[in-house]
């Protein structure tokens, strides 16, 4: 019905780049804020950066600076530029959307939904 599929995860050097990718389907469903939260071995789930339908932006304390959270509405894609990463970055990077219903009978339904992750870990 909704899915969120995330990519992008890997291995990278302390200092390196990656992007990572949360692609939204569900035909009946439009997608208000979508985020990026991680979750390191031993500690709990965080939030990193969400972004509203308008492209408001808002990030942890932690990665400001460093990454940036984007989204394109036409695809229903958000994305997450990071740059500068840290042994402190190395995660599981979740995304999650707040949909609405928008056809049918979906219309009205409000769902929070969560992709499966992508581990992001960051070596020195």
């Amino acid at each position: 019905q909704v899915q969120l599929v995330e990519s992008g995860g890997g291995l990278v050097q302390v200092g390196g780049s990656l992007r990572l990718s949360c692609a939204a389907s569900g035909s009946t469903f439009s997608f208000n804020t979508m985020y990026w939260y991680r979750q390191a071995p031993g500690k709990e789930r965080e939030l990193v950066a969400a972004i509203s339908h308008g492209g408001s932006t808002n990030y942890a304390d932690s990665v400001q600076g460093r990454f940036t959270i984007s989204r394109d509405n036409a695809k229903n894609t958000v994305y997450l530029q990071m740059h500068s990463l840290k042994p402190e970055d190395t995660a599981a990077y979740y995304c999650k959307a707040n949909a609405v219903g928008t056809t049918g009978r979906d219309a009205g339904r409000f769902l929070e939904v969560w992709g499966q992750g992508t581990l992001v870990t960051v070596s020195s």
